[in-house]
């Protein structure tokens, strides 16, 4: 990871040129790194020779067949650049990620943050590591708790609902718009709760082992735990099981409408 970022992803950082950024998707943007370093990292993962299925979100882009079963065996995750917009953009943050994944449940993962240099890795039932140091997740201290509401695919009045229940006993903050970012805040103590819409594997894979090692928890909206390739909608995580309680009882609530929605996200 370490070397593809490095070659592949910092040397094109605030370089693009206008053709090498495009559309995959209405709203979605795709690089030539994003491109090129899932290509070098599925390569490195391949010559590691598990035998797992390797899924990168660019192929999984092109060839949506590459999901099925994603739940089942055993499986590497690859999100060669999350935060591709703000990376296209000039700006921090944008992350890279890989987990790998056994029948549905994270077994280890990899977080790197390719502009520090920073690196987070988790192993299931041996703990979250930062830098090579332990990492215990800790809560920001703030009174009301901090929270980011990856609320930007709901329809605007949805939105608009969601935040006014969440702020009644939440410090609602602007989300990072990238998952990498997102997951290390919770362990860090910059961000209490998080909250996301949309489950794609490799998105939240490595971040929630990272989370639930070092202490913090995250499920389903419906209280189920989180499993790539599972039913459950939504996520919901949290710095504590605490805070993960007292953020359930606002936007899990009725009130906030998120189960009124009929879209499967």
């Amino acid at each position: 990871m370490r070397d593809v970022a490095a070659s592949v992803v910092m040397p094109r950082f605030r370089v693009l040129a206008p053709g090498e950024v495009s559309e995959k998707s209405p709203g979605e943007i795709v690089t030539i790194a994003d491109r090129e370093a899932e290509s070098r990292l599925h390569d490195g993962l391949a010559a590691l020779g598990l035998g797992a299925r390797i899924v990168g979100e660019e192929a999984a882009e092109q060839d949506p067949v590459l999901l099925e079963g994603i739940g089942k065996g055993l499986v590497w995750l690859i999100d060669p650049l999350d935060g591709t917009a703000n990376f296209a953009a000039g700006r921090a943050p944008f992350g890279m990620m890989i987990a790998l994944v056994d029948g549905g449940e994270p077994i280890e993962s990899w977080i790197l943050d390719p502009l520090s240099g920073r690196l987070c890795h988790a192993r299931r039932k041996k703990g979250a590591t930062c830098d090579g140091q332990p990492a215990t997740a800790r809560h920001s201290r703030r009174t009301p708790p901090r929270a980011a509401l990856g609320s930007h695919f709901l329809p605007p009045e949805r939105r608009e609902r969601l935040h006014e229940v969440a702020a009644r006993s939440l410090d609602v903050q602007p989300v990072p718009r990238c998952a990498a970012e997102s997951y290390v805040r919770l362990v860090l103590g910059q961000d209490d709760i998080a909250l996301f819409q949309r489950i794609l594997p490799w998105d939240h894979a490595a971040g929630a082992l990272f989370l639930t090692e070092a202490g913090g928890k995250i499920t389903h909206w419906d209280g189920t735990p989180y499993r790539v390739g599972g039913a459950g909608r939504g996520v919901l995580a949290a710095a504590n099981a605490a805070l993960w309680q007292a953020a359930a009882e606002l936007v899990l609530d009725p009130a906030a409408g998120l189960f009124e929605l009929e879209d499967d996200f």
